[in-house]
């Protein structure tokens, strides 16, 4: 036996003050609730913590991008089909990103049918005029998709609008209509003698391939309809309009000229009217829907929809149709499940079998049968049932399971000794301690629909083009179909949107998962 204490020597011991004393003291720290505790532990997870703010950042995208955009899902425009993604903010930085703008490689004559473009509506279809030519004799530059669609076919408007346009030119100063070109002059195939763009004399007007002539100077030379002033027997009067050469008309050999903005026929008044300022004058002026101008965030799909407003409107649709769906499976499920759970015996084994032959059904075959029988019906209801009828199944087998896990536990035995009832034993006792894997079921479940609604409306099983609504997966589907016209962007938002969705909402799950694990609880600290 060790006597090191026995023989320490007495100069060493020091008579206590009585600062020195210590005594218990109460406890300064405040009780954690069951949720703080969940809370701390959530927090300490990082990968749980970002996949929660990719999930917020979503759901605000969800909410609120549709009220800062004028367009909706059910707006198209197939002439701005294809138009890259743009922000005016970008425009003018000096960046070729997010510009309105494409990269474009091809030989002379597609050249100079932009370059003369460009020239006629002063606009920079190739983006400050700069291009360089390579080793292949191909031009290079970056065209410009909004301001490249130049002048189209030739429209037919009724007089009323003509007067219309010329009275917004006027009170503006910003011009849609350009001179048109004789009837005699134009090219003479059928597929170039009605295409705007084409105001130009030419190499060949019986060519299949246009090509523009130009002067000694190396410009196009332009082939403006011009009469006489005074002489409107089959032309378009006079109108105090933007001229290309000044307000009065242009003087030649003595005689003064006006150039024919339009030119008359059966129907009414054939013009050529730049698309981009049309655009704007009839959404200002004819429509006054908030459109300003046509400018795509997130650039437009084959159709010409707008894919931002179609992500935002699908995004708002799949999360709050996913959480309805949810709800409605949790309730139904916990429901069923605890009671399964809890009682077993024969109440069990009756339930079981419910849900297995509800379970043995496929969904593919209950949405088939549901359309079948309410094709006149919402698409958005029968998804709706099909997803409820068995969707609550893994809910309640969840919760059957936690029931059985924890119902024989001695806190259980204790409850039902001192009197408890069976519907405080199981919804007060057992559910908060298999809270944790039922709230992961849950936060796993959004997803799962998410998912299930976009492949369905992929593959076209479900069509929810009504309206004012849309879905994720059409959008994948259109950009499916763009891949190959060099237009890779319509599937890359929304493939983004669902991939950060589905990584999200795992690491989001995982992080709920040990936040309500009651074993956990007090290892926060």
């Amino acid at each position: 036996m060790d006597n090191t204490f026995n023989n320490i020597p007495i100069e060493k011991f020091q008579f206590a003050k009585k600062n020195d004393i210590y005594h218990d003291k109460k406890l300064e720290t405040k009780p954690v609730s069951y949720f703080q505790g969940a809370f701390r532990r959530f927090s300490k997870n990082k990968g749980s913590v970002v996949g929660g703010i990719v999930i917020a950042i979503l759901v605000l995208f969800a909410i609120l991008a549709p009220f800062f955009t004028p367009f909706k899902p059910a707006y198209y425009d197939m002439v701005y089909s294809y138009v890259t993604p743009k922000n005016n903010l970008f425009v003018n930085s000096g960046l070729d990103f997010w510009d309105g703008c494409r990269d474009k490689e091809t030989n002379f004559v597609t050249f100079l049918k932009d370059y003369a473009l460009s020239v006629e509506t002063g606009r920079e279809v190739i983006k400050h005029g700069e291009y360089t030519v390579n080793a292949e004799g191909n031009y290079v530059y970056r065209y410009d998709t909004y301001y490249g669609v130049g002048f189209g076919k030739y429209k037919t408007i009724s007089q009323e609008e003509f007067n219309d346009i010329q009275r917004y030119q006027n009170e503006t100063g910003r011009q849609v209509l350009y001179p048109v070109v004789k009837l005699k002059d134009r090219p003479t195939l059928e597929k170039n003698k009605y295409d705007a763009n084409i105001y130009y004399v030419t190499e060949n007007p019986k060519a299949s391939v246009i090509v523009p002539k130009l002067d000694e100077n190396g410009m196009v030379i332009p082939n403006y309809w011009k009469y006489e002033a005074g002489d409107t027997s089959s032309l378009i009067p006079e109108y105090n309009s933007l001229r290309i050469e000044g307000e009065n008309g242009i003087t030649e050999d003595g005689k003064q000229y006006f150039y024919a903005y339009g030119r008359k026929v059966d129907g009414g008044i054939e013009v050529r009217a730049e698309y981009y300022e049309y655009y704007i004058y009839q959404h200002n002026e004819v429509l006054k829907d908030g459109i300003k101008e046509p400018t795509f965030w997130f650039g437009t799909t084959q159709t010409g929809k707008d894919i931002f407003a179609c992500l935002a409107y699908g995004a708002r649709f799949s999360f709050v149709f996913a959480t309805v769906v949810a709800i409605a499976n949790f309730i139904v499920g916990v429901i069923w499940g605890s009671i399964s759970g809890y009682f077993g015996g024969k109440i069990d084994l009756f339930m079981e079998r419910i849900s297995e032959v509800l379970s043995a059904i496929p969904t593919m075959i209950v949405i088939t049968l549901l359309k079948y029988h309410m094709g006149a019906s919402s698409q958005t209801l029968v998804l709706f049932i099909a997803f409820f009828l068995t969707g609550w199944i893994g809910m309640a087998a969840t919760t059957r399971m936690q029931f059985y896990r924890f119902k024989n536990q001695e806190y259980i035995l204790a409850a039902r000794t001192l009197g408890a009832r069976d519907a405080r034993i199981m919804f007060k006792h057992i559910l908060p301690n298999g809270l944790g894997t039922i709230v992961t079921r849950i936060a796993l479940v959004i997803p799962a629909m998410i998912y299930s609604e976009t492949s369905l409306s992929y593959l076209g099983i479900i069509n929810l083009e009504a309206g004012n609504t849309t879905s994720v997966g059409t959008l994948i589907a259109a950009g499916q179909q763009s891949i190959t016209a060099n237009a890779g962007y319509v599937a890359l938002f929304p493939c983004m949107f669902l991939v950060l969705l589905m990584l999200s909402f795992n690491l989001f799950g995982n992080g709920l998962r040990d936040a309500f694990n009651p074993s956990l609880r007090g290892t926060e600290d």
